[in-house]
């Protein structure tokens, strides 16, 4: 009886740990992604942020149609994942060579205009295979309310005016959920001076350009690492121990032919091409007969 609060205690533990866990799969970002539209049309979306209320009925909602009771903070992280593939998707858009698919989701361009962007943003090799089926979506969710009748909708970006970019609101808006929280019902926000949108926009710079040098020396580190993988693997090969075996005297069929079902492992080739003269003969003797020669 004694031990019963203490699972008790440890079953809520784990109960706990499993609700903390959000693990996003494309059916439940699809419905956080229609509350989140659904929020924006009822006029719930204020200086780009969600306030309080929406987050909790958004949460409430959730719950009902998932069975996940995951908080605001779950679902918060979530939209600050869907904020970046917007800012990304759009950036991106903003070239010329390159135009999204609505009916299937693509982001569409040339092989040879991909091969060249994934290699300057690795990241992007999973847009180039699954696209962005959401995008319109996110569009309504993360872009400036339309008063001029441009980024309204996606198709805008294929030629559209490059001064007039989506990327900038949303600066300005991740700046202000970060920083302003605790007034989301606030109905009044005093909204920022070109100067100020410029200076944001900088800094956000400055922290994307050194995300993407480390991703870039991530790549390239695991490459260096590759190669030197693939370099000790080609000294190290059964080839090379045969030709090896070939040159040595003294070695008799019955411990030449058991030493080639040796080279079989990996580290029985390295050690017997890293070993010199007679020795390599009396670790093979050893190796490969019952009665060790010393």
């Amino acid at each position: 009886m004694a031990n019963r609060p203490t699972r008790t205690r440890g079953l809520t533990l784990q109960h706990q740990q499993q609700q903390s866990r959000a693990r996003w799969t494309t059916h439940l970002t699809k419905i956080l992604v229609n509350l989140m539209v659904d929020q924006v049309h009822k006029g719930n979306r204020k200086n780009h942020n969600f306030g309080k209320k929406a987050w909790k009925y958004m949460c409430d909602e959730f719950h009902k149609r998932t069975g996940l009771k995951w908080d605001k903070e779950q679902l918060k992280n979530r939209g600050a994942v869907l904020r970046r593939i917007y800012v990304t998707v759009t950036s991106l858009l903003d070239r010329s060579d390159f135009s999204w698919d609505e009916s299937t989701g693509a982001i569409v361009a040339s092989d040879e205009v991909w091969a060249e962007y994934v290699r300057e943003h690795p990241d992007a090799e999973t847009l180039k295979s699954s696209g962005c089926p959401i995008y319109k979506e996110l569009c309504t969710i993360f872009s400036e309310p339309p008063t001029n009748g441009k980024h309204d909708h996606p198709a805008e970006h294929e030629g559209g005016d490059p001064n007039s970019r989506p990327l900038e609101q949303e600066v300005s808006s991740s700046d202000s959920e970060e920083a302003n929280d605790t007034v989301d019902d606030q109905e009044t926000i005093q909204p920022s001076t070109p100067s100020t949108t410029g200076i944001r926009k900088r800094g956000r710079k400055g922290i994307d350009d050194a995300i993407a040098g480390a991703i870039l020396e991530m790549a390239a580190a695991s490459k260096l690492r590759t190669a030197a993988t693939q370099q000790h693997n080609a000294r190290y090969t059964i080839a090379n121990c045969i030709a090896e075996l070939d040159k040595m005297q003294g070695v008799d069929e019955q411990v030449y032919f058991a030493a080639l079902d040796l080279f079989n492992k990996p580290i029985a080739r390295e050690v017997f091409l890293s070993l010199k003269g007679e020795k390599r003969l009396i670790w093979l003797l050893r190796k490969c007969t019952s009665d060790p020669v010393l």
